[in-house]
């Protein structure tokens, strides 16, 4: 099979495509054949290896030489033990683990995945998992007449965090850079800010709720946008902003009754669902920027990884 394979830690130009064995299901797994995988910022993480957290279980070389961990597809062959799904069914899901969705067939256990919704194509499907747990979490509890802000709120978790906000009846705020801004707005962002030209924890207005998806600000300073009462969440970031968040975070919060953290995001189906369910409603609107091909893996994440995309990326190989 063709697949996009990762040899070492490095730019997206470290990457080759090359013909690889095609990967057999064991217990309780199976075999997909992909047909669209959607980019994550933690594939572009994973790609070179930063933050340090992204090296887990494999700290000189990549654990898993084929990134892609968003995926959508047919059941090609199922393992022993596997019992919810059978060959030719269409799934979706986040294949965090063990990864291996930028190539024509990727191996996942079948507590991961989920039955596609046939209303959905397969690139939209490929959309939802990881995007949406992030986003239902980080914006569980906003509640009518709220103030929340998103920062990076322009990529594909920010752009499902968004309309979930707004669906809560709040008034959002998106950050993001100027490139953004009119599709924040798009999405039903209230008030936009262009990180570049402005600090969102500068700016004097309280927020009872932030999710920080590029999060690389001190506690002191996330602790200055909020109101009392607020609560602000960190996804991802550096290794020095988490633990200051995690650490010092809880303490100063504590002392005025604002809460800060970094968001424990639990995955799989049951997390990821009742997005999909929102989407297949119409609830929900589901934005793919672009479609790359195989080959184009590469370009691909240095486009997620540089903060360009609209909403998601997806990476066709059917």
């Amino acid at each position: 099979m063709r697949a996009v394979v990762q040899d070492r830690y490095g730019p997206p130009e470290s990457l080759r495509v090359d013909d690889v064995p095609v990967p057999a299901p064991s217990a309780n797994q199976v075999l997909v054949r992909v047909v669209a995988t959607s980019v994550n910022l933690s594939d572009w993480e994973c790609l070179r290896g930063t933050p340090l957290y992204a090296r887990l279980g494999g700290l000189r070389a990549p654990a898993r030489p084929i990134l892609g961990s968003d995926v959508a597809g047919r059941i090609e062959a199922v393992g022993a033990g596997v019992s919810r799904f059978q060959v030719g069914d269409e799934v979706y899901g986040d294949n965090l683990q063990l990864k291996g969705g930028f190539a024509e067939y990727a191996v996942a256990p079948e507590s991961v995945l989920a039955a596609k919704p046939p209303e959905l194509t397969f690139a939209e499907a490929a959309t939802i998992p990881q995007a949406a747990t992030i986003a239902l979490q980080g914006t569980a509890g906003a509640a009518p007449g709220q103030r929340v802000l998103i920062n990076g709120a322009g990529g594909g978790s920010g752009s499902f965090a968004i309309q979930l906000a707004k669906r809560a009846g709040t008034r959002v705020t998106g950050v993001d850079n100027g490139g953004k801004l009119d599709f924040m707005r798009s999405l039903g962002a209230d008030d936009v800010i262009d990180h570049r030209r402005e600090d969102f924890t500068r700016t004097g207005e309280p927020y009872d709720l932030v999710l920080d998806l590029v999060a690389h600000r001190s506690a002191f300073a996330c602790r200055r946008a909020l109101a009392p009462g607020g609560r602000y969440w960190c996804v991802g970031g550096s290794v020095p902003t988490l633990l200051g968040i995690a650490t010092l975070g809880a303490i100063v919060g504590r002392l005025d009754r604002r809460r800060l953290g970094v968001l424990v995001v639990r995955s799989g189906p049951a997390h990821f669902g009742p997005l999909a369910d929102l989407c297949v409603a119409g609830d929900i609107g589901i934005h793919i920027d672009r479609t790359f091909g195989l080959d184009e893996v590469p370009a691909a994440l240095r486009y997620v990884g540089e903060g360009r995309a609209r909403g998601k990326v997806v990476v066709a190989t059917d």
